[in-house]
């Protein structure tokens, strides 16, 4: 059962699981996703965004082509704030931060991301740290991706040296899920023109 934090007549924000796609994948056996969860019981839902397979949080649907191309636009000119809770592996330095490095895929790897300095698009995470463990094994923190690469959150923190727990597709120890959860989203009403804040408290 999806559970959902809003619906009315434009849109809905549904909570996503770890393990469970978005939209449908390529392979028949990977149709199973969480639009089309949401389509048998509201069948004009349409997908804004994404979420990698292993996130869990907060995604935004909309009902109907009008508000979906109203919905993007706002994406497309980051006025959708979104905000992300990890726990990465290690100390992390410092009390936050930025991350600028510019992702392009790996082809020969994918669904891997990695960071290329001459061909990646510009990509920018900012980070908060949130707590840390006594024996300073783990960092829990605040992710905001500026941008919205894909993997950019996992690469970024892999890169500064701080995989996020779980995920091994870069290089982290394995867990029983990859610790990174969509926790807050922030957009305007495309017709009543209200503000729109949405949380979800980590589940890890």
């Amino acid at each position: 059962m999806i559970g959902l934090h809003y619906i009315d007549e434009a849109l809905l924000v549904a909570e996503k699981p770890a393990g469970l796609l978005s939209v449908p994948g390529r392979l028949p056996e990977n149709h199973d996703c969480l639009v089309a969860r949401l389509q048998a019981s509201y069948p004009d839902v349409l997908t804004v965004h994404r979420l990698d397979q292993v996130t869990s949080g907060l995604m935004l649907y909309a009902r109907g082509k009008q508000v979906q191309a109203a919905l993007s636009m706002q994406f497309e000119q980051r006025r959708v704030h979104k905000r992300y809770e990890a726990v990465v592996e290690g100390q992390v330095a410092g009390e936050a931060g930025e991350i600028a490095l510019p992702l392009i895929c790996d082809w020969p790897n994918r669904p891997r991301q990695m960071v290329d300095l001459e061909r990646g698009k510009p990509a920018l995470t900012r980070w908060r740290v949130l707590a840390r463990d006594a024996g300073r094994a783990w960092t829990r923190v605040e992710l905001e991706p500026v941008t919205g690469r894909s993997h950019q959150l996992r690469l970024h923190m892999a890169s500064a040296g701080h995989p996020i727990v779980g995920d091994g597709l870069y290089g982290a120890r394995p867990a029983p899920r990859v610790q990174l959860h969509a926790c807050r989203l922030d957009f305007v009403h495309p017709l009543s023109g209200e503000t729109m804040t949405f949380v979800s408290p980590s589940p890890f």
